[in-house]
């Protein structure tokens, strides 16, 4: 967070940016902020939502495309329901994607930076980059940040780190209006939290964490969440369980990045 601050701050002193630049920044430090509180004591699910849906509505007035290209149905205009809901939700719900498709060294940052870029890249292709230079910054700092926590880990990034990516991540993708290839990218993310949502309706026991055998494979308790089921199935190190959650995520980003619109 500090880094993308001191990087804007130092950069805005020899370039004039887009105001919607500051408007993602503030958006962006909103949830990362949030997340330091989430860290210090236990808000609570229902709260935690409620606050996080509107640390986004500083957003709801520079979203103003609001036509959207839907595969096989064309151009649809969502007029204000686009600034009114589905910004504030889907950067809410980016959040909340990365927040929990986390647990190996370097899992969920890594996945990060694999998504930032794509939208980067995606971006550059569109020719429109003037309002996300501030996203680029967290992009960059994400980048760093993953050098230090990829395995073996030396730092992890708890809430803090996740909401504050996972916001950029949903803010970038409101802003450029990459609405269906950003969901394309974080298909991988989405199938990991119904994977959760199936878990929590069977009601089976919550077991957060497994065990490394003598030979250094995982010994994972269930195939109920996705970076689990490889291990689940065959002996893998950690290392190597990120790495295939790494392509899964660069397959999804790279058809994000070739879809239309």
């Amino acid at each position: 967070m500090l880094a993308v601050l001191f990087s804007i701050s130092i950069n805005s002193l020899f370039y004039k940016f887009e105001p919607t630049n500051f408007v993602a920044l503030n958006v962006i430090m909103l949830f990362g902020l949030f997340g330091i509180l989430d860290d210090m004591i236990d808000i609570g699910r229902p709260a935690k939502l409620v606050l996080m849906y509107y640390c986004s509505y500083p957003l709801m007035q520079y979203a103003v495309n609001s036509n959207m290209l839907l595969p096989f149905i064309g151009q649809v205009d969502f007029g204000i329901f686009y600034s009114q809901l589905i910004v504030p939700t889907f950067v809410l719900v980016a959040a909340n994607l990365v927040n929990m498709h986390s647990g190996f060294n370097g899992l969920s940052s890594g996945l990060s930076v694999i998504i930032l870029v794509s939208l980067v890249i995606k971006s550059l292709m569109t020719g429109n980059i003037d309002t996300i230079v501030a996203i680029i910054a967290v992009t960059g700092a994400t980048a760093g940040f993953f050098l230090f926590e990829r395995y073996p880990a030396r730092i992890f990034w708890g809430n803090v780190g996740s909401l504050t990516v996972g916001a950029a991540i949903g803010v970038m993708i409101v802003l450029q209006g990459f609405i269906v290839s950003g969901f394309i990218m974080l298909v991988p993310h989405t199938i990991n939290f119904l994977m959760y949502v199936y878990w929590r309706i069977k009601k089976y026991q919550q077991v957060k964490f497994g065990k490394v055998r003598d030979d250094g494979t995982l010994e994972v308790p269930n195939n109920l969440t996705l970076k689990w089921v490889l291990p689940y199935y065959k002996r893998v190190t950690e290392k190597q369980a990120t790495y295939a959650m790494y392509t899964l995520t660069a397959i999804f980003s790279a058809i994000g990045i070739m879809v239309p619109g």
